[in-house]
């Protein structure tokens, strides 16, 4: 068994391989990797102190918007990090190269959610940092279920990284800006910076049936109440669950679609 295992493993790492090495040679994308979280975490972080200043709820809730920035560049840069490395295949006409040779499509998934992780956290640490020196926000201040809401949001973005990448993979070009868009077009029922109260009565179910809206719920609690929202959590996890199972049942059925009609070869054209 450790044969297979191992030359999957192997191939994993070299896809890894390959996109590390673009790093490597290229300073602006590695820029690129800390320049929106930190500059998300500057502007809102200036806004956070504005209102501290100016509004007695807000000083006692100072840490909320802060959080609520770092946390949704969490899921923002998982699924803009899977994305847009297959998007770099695409790119470089490289992926009917990777699937005429032993590759599955399994281990490529693996590999961009490798890629993915390790691109989040470029991205997201020196914003974490920053929100400390300037505003001495801690985000570990809440603790080890802060351990959760990045899983949480990591797979959602994973999810919708995978749904995106089975569009590109059946549409082309013409589906690439939904690398861009579907996550911004979330945001504004993901109860990111309000709770989903503020929704009108009749959007609040669409918004429970997204996994991050319960994390920023769970956030809210742990930050204003010093409390774990359980049910939050339990109710993210069965989400995502479901819209990860949902992403890999589409990726696989358009994939079979591809390689039975060419596509692979042509994707990006």
């Amino acid at each position: 068994m450790s044969g297979p295992v191992a030359l999957s493993g192997r191939r994993v790492w070299g896809l890894v391989y390959r996109h590390l090495a673009l790093y490597r040679r290229s300073w602006p994308r590695l820029l690129e990797l800390a320049y929106w979280p930190i500059l998300q975490m500057t502007i809102w972080g200036f806004v956070s102190e504005f209102m501290v200043r100016s509004s007695g709820w807000a000083a006692a809730a100072s840490g909320v918007l802060i959080g609520a920035v770092l946390l949704w560049e969490v899921c923002l840069r998982s699924q803009m990090g899977f994305a847009i490395s297959f998007l770099e295949e695409v790119w470089s006409r490289n992926l009917g190269n990777l699937f005429v040779s032993p590759i599955r499509p399994w281990e490529l998934v693996a590999g961009l959610v490798t890629m993915s992780v390790l691109r989040m956290t470029a991205g997201i640490v020196p914003a974490i940092l920053l929100a400390w020196a300037l505003y001495a926000f801690a985000i570990t201040d809440m603790g080890f279920v802060l351990i959760a809401f990045f899983a949480l949001l990591m797979a959602m973005g994973w999810a919708v990284a995978l749904a995106v990448t089975a569009m590109v993979l059946r549409h082309g070009a013409g589906a690439e800006a939904l690398a861009w868009s579907v996550l911004f077009g979330l945001a504004p029922l993901s109860a990111v910076f309000y709770p989903v109260s503020i929704l009108p009565s009749w959007l609040q179910p669409v918004a429970l049936a997204i996994p991050a809206t319960h994390v920023f719920e769970g956030m809210r609690a742990a930050l204003l109440e010093g409390s774990v929202a359980t049910g939050h959590l339990a109710a993210a996890a069965v989400l995502n669950v479901v819209w990860l199972g949902l992403a890999a049942w589409l990726f696989a059925w358009v994939f079979r679609i591809a390689r039975q009609k060419g596509l692979l070869l042509n994707v990006g054209e």
